[in-house]
């Protein structure tokens, strides 16, 4: 087995190093480990406080947030129970106890 991570294209497990760069034998693709640590860190999603959000996290509601579409109002200290992670303008899916399935932006949660 090889210490190096697999390959991010192919998922392939032969990687090895060549210089400051891995490449897999597979589908020739190359890249920096380095690069990819620090791009897979900039792409996390973060709470209000700065805590680094997983799927099947539970968080809290920091502020008042309006339904879109009804009268509905999450209340600041509402507990919500396993997220899932998205991409787009919402970064949580998630079901709230009283309101039903919806999105959250991670800038309104703190992780519990």
């Amino acid at each position: 087995m090889s210490e190096f991570p697999p390959c991010p294209k192919c998922e392939s497990i032969y990687a090895y190093e060549d210089g400051s760069l891995l490449i897999c034998p597979e589908c020739a693709h190359e890249w920096s480990p380095s690069v990819d640590a620090a791009a897979a860190e900039a792409n996390a999603v973060r709470d209000a406080v700065g805590n680094v959000l997983t799927d099947g996290d539970s968080v809290t509601v920091i502020k008042d947030l309006k339904v879109k579409g009804s009268s509905h109002v999450v209340k600041v200290g509402t507990k919500v129970k396993n997220i899932r992670l998205v991409d787009g303008d919402h970064d949580i899916d998630c079901k709230v106890d009283g309101v039903g399935q919806m999105g959250l932006k991670s800038m309104f949660v703190k992780k519990i």
